[in-house]
């Protein structure tokens, strides 16, 4: 039986290791440093299991080792802002939160699958890389497949028609300079500009820029987690399953789309060993700039965290 291991067993962690459980399809270990917390959710969800119809064996753990044998790891922990806390001293603890997290990956793990789902996505995605050594097709950041899904529902709700049959593409990096191509957008088919004005259009693609922070402004306090713990799960199952699923997902480039050495939402084909392929768009010029100010953006963030892997 295949094997997911989820570093971070709160809200993000916990609902993608509940979805893999539902789906049958993989064994889970949660991991997290809260003593006894990654333990009794996932002894909660082995309760689940005669309710839901699974049978997999669902763990928890506070040691890092027991990541071993895993085939893909999504990494979801990490710390959020507290009241006095700048940008900068975030960004620090989560870089060495990561770090610590992609050394025992390395250690224990050595021919897995990333999905890094910790915020800044791309950035860390970055730090995942260059602790492990992995090779660029074995660490993928989860952000497009979690835009895009947004996007779909947006679309679904304005047309009031069922969101099965909304396709959608979001690329670029994960906050607010991502890039939504409505022009790839359908419903059965049917492009979104056949079904809606421009500036309907231009509002949904608004939204679902700021998608996430509407819901940390419903929320009040804390964050969205059903929709990014069950996108970084549907990547695990293309991977384990070898789906070879066309999904936008971050990715260091490599001279596609005119970029390099940066991490950026792009479609790929996931499936067994991760990224299988990237697929370049024929985007128009205005896109293709959209995309590369998103990925300088990354590449910033990039530069400011080279200091803490050192």
């Amino acid at each position: 039986m295949a094997r997911v291991t989820v570093f971070g067993a709160g809200n993000v962690g916990a609902t993608c290791a509940h979805v893999l459980a539902q789906r049958d399809m993989c064994d889970v270990t949660m991991i997290d440093v809260v003593e006894g917390m990654p333990q009794g959710k996932a002894l909660d969800m082995r309760q689940s299991g005669p309710l839901q119809d699974f049978g997999v064996e669902v763990a928890g753990s506070n040691d890092y080792a027991a990541c071993a044998v895993s085939d893909v790891i999504v990494v979801t922990a990490g710390l959020a802002r507290k009241p006095g806390m700048d940008r900068m001293e975030l960004l620090q603890k989560n870089v060495g939160i990561v770090a610590g997290i992609s050394k025992a990956i390395r250690e224990h793990a050595p021919k897995s699958v990333i999905v890094m789902v910790t915020n800044p996505l791309d950035v860390m995605a970055f730090v995942a890389k260059k602790v492990t050594g992995f090779p660029r097709e074995r660490v993928v950041g989860m952000a497009g497949v979690l835009d895009s899904a947004r996007f779909r529902a947006f679309i679904a709700m304005e047309l009031g028609m069922s969101v099965v049959d909304v396709s959608a593409m979001v690329l670029g990096g994960h906050g607010d300079s991502m890039v939504p191509l409505p022009r790839y957008a359908t419903v059965n088919g049917v492009p979104i500009t056949e079904l809606m004005d421009a500036a309907a259009i231009a509002r949904l693609s608004d939204r679902t820029r700021k998608g996430g922070a509407e819901i940390v402004n419903l929320l009040k306090t804390g964050s969205a987690y059903y929709a990014p713990g069950t996108s970084a799960a549907q990547m695990c199952e293309a991977i384990l399953k070898n789906r070879r699923h066309l999904l936008p997902c971050s990715v260091e480039l490599n001279g596609e789309y005119g970029l390099r050495d940066v991490f950026c939402g792009v479609p790929v084909v996931l499936g067994h060993g991760g990224m299988q392929k990237v697929v370049e768009l024929k985007l128009s010029a205005a896109e293709l700039a959209e995309l590369g100010k998103s990925a300088e953006g990354v590449r910033k963030g990039q530069e400011e965290v080279r200091p803490f892997l050192t």
